[in-house]
C-alpha cells in the first residue's frame, strides 16, 4: 500500500447530477478521499474527484435507499452529500471506521473514544422492547420484511440479521453493533422475533445469549406473528433458484473482462457452496439478480502473471489477473485489486472445484 494510504478499494458511488451508480476506485488518505475511473482495467489519473474530510459528517448505516442497504453517507462542510456503497457489511463498516478516524485525525481523544465505542457495551436497562417493536412495524420508518431464500426454500416476510442490526443503530436504539446484537437477542428471548431457516436456528441451539442472534447477511428472522414458510418442492425449484441457494462463502468487487466486447467492468462477485457457483452482479443496478454466473464443478482456476497474459486479454491490464475455465471450456478473465486478494479468491474457488 502506498505511503499515507489508509485504505483503498472499490466502492459504488452515486452521481451528483444524474443519480446513477458507478463503481469507482477509492483511496483514503489522512484528510481526503480520492476516487478514480477505471478504463481497460487501469486506474485513470488524475482522480475523477476528491472529498475533503475536514468538517465532514458520516452516516453509517445509511438506510436512505431501500434496495442499497450497504451505504455510507458523507456530508461535507459545504453540505455536499456523497453516497458510497460497499460489497458487504464487513467491508462497509471497515470503510466507515477508517473514514471516521481520518475525519477526526487531529483529535487523538476522539480517536480513542472511537476505539472504545467499537467494542463498547452500554445498553440501557430501562429500554422498552415494546416501543422498539412498535417502531419496527412503522410503515414509513420501520423494517420492511420481504421474501428471502435459504438453501432452496423461500421464506415470506423475513429480514436479514445484519439489516435488523443496521436498523437498530440508525434508529438510535443501539450505539454499536454489539449493543444491537444483544438487543435483537432480547427481542427473540421475549418472543417478539423468531429465527427462520437453518443458519439462525443453529445459532439458537448454541445456548449462549451473546451468540444467539447473528449479525449476518445470510441469517433470516421474522416478526413472531407473521411467520410463514413456503417450501419449494424439487420439481418447482428452477435452475437459478438452485444456483442461488448455496451458502455464501466469499464476496467482493472484482474487474471482469466481457466475452464479446472484451471491455473491463467492475462486478460484485459472490461465491457459494452446496451447490458451488460463482455469480457476478452489476453494482450500478438496484436489481439484485446476477448478470452472469457458472458452476464450479469441474472448473480450473489459475493465476496469470504479467509476462504470461494470453492474447485474449485486452486493455491496459495492471496485473493481479486470474482465470477460471469452466467444464464447458468457457474462459473467464478476472482481476483482483492486489496479489493477496487474488490468492484468497483462487484458494476459495479451488476448494469448490
Amino acid at each position: 500500500m502506498e505511503d499515507g494510504v489508509l485504505k483503498e478499494g472499490f466502492l459504488v458511488k452515486r452521481g451528483h447530477i444524474v443519480h446513477n451508480w458507478k463503481a469507482r476506485w477509492f483511496i483514503l488518505r489522512q484528510n481526503t478521499l480520492l476516487y478514480y475511473k477505471l478504463e481497460g482495467g487501469r486506474r485513470v489519473t488524475p482522480p475523477k474527484g476528491r472529498i475533503v474530510l475536514d468538517g465532514c459528517t458520516i452516516t453509517c448505516p445509511c438506510l436512505e435507499y431501500e434496495n442499497r442497504p450497504l451505504l455510507i453517507k458523507l456530508k461535507t462542510r459545504t453540505s455536499t452529500e456523497y453516497f458510497l456503497e460497499a460489497c458487504s457489511r464487513e467491508e462497509r463498516d471497515a470503510w466507515a471506521f477508517e473514514i471516521t478516524g481520518a475525519i477526526h485525525a487531529g483529535q487523538p481523544g476522539k480517536i480513542q473514544q472511537l476505539h472504545i465505542l467499537k467494542n463498547s457495551f452500554k445498553l440501557s436497562p430501562n429500554i422498552s422492547l415494546h416501543r422498539i417493536v412498535d417502531k419496527m412495524h412503522d410503515t414509513s420508518s420501520g423494517l420492511r420484511p420481504s421474501p428471502n431464500m435459504e438453501q432452496g426454500s423461500t421464506y415470506k416476510k423475513t429480514f436479514l440479521g445484519s439489516s435488523l442490526v443496521d436498523w437498530l443503530i440508525s434508529s438510535n436504539f443501539a450505539a454499536s453493533r454489539l449493543e444491537a446484537v444483544t438487543l435483537a437477542s432480547m427481542l427473540m428471548e421475549e418472543n417478539f422475533l423468531r429465527p427462520v431457516g437453518v443458519r439462525s436456528m443453529d445459532a439458537i441451539r448454541s445456548g449462549d445469549l451473546a451468540e444467539q442472534f447473528l449479525d449476518d447477511s445470510t441469517a433470516l428472522y421474522t416478526f413472531a406473528e407473521s411467520y410463514k414458510k413456503k417450501v419449494s418442492s424439487k420439481e418447482e425449484i428452477s435452475l437459478s433458484t438452485m444456483e442461488l441457494s448455496g451458502i455464501v462463502v466469499k464476496q467482493g468487487y472484482l474487474s471482469k473482462q466481457g466475452h464479446k466486447r472484451k471491455n473491463w467492468k467492475v462486478r460484485r462477485f459472490v461465491l457459494r457452496k452446496d451447490p458451488a457457483f460463482l455469480h457476478y452482479y452489476d453494482p450500478s443496478k438496484e436489481d439484485n439478480r446476477p448478470v452472469g454466473g457458472f458452476s464450479l464443478r469441474g472448473s480450473l482456476v489459475s493465476a496469470l502473471e504479467d509476462n504470461g497474459v494470453p492474447t485474449g486479454v485486452k486493455g491496459n491490464v495492471q496485473g493481479n489477473l486470474f482465470k477460471v475455465i469452466t467444464k464447458d471450456d468457457t474462459h473467464y478473465y478476472i482481476q483482483a485489486s492486489n496479489k493477496a486478494e487474488r490468492a484468497e479468491w483462487i484458494e476459495a474457488i479451488k476448494k469448490l472445484t
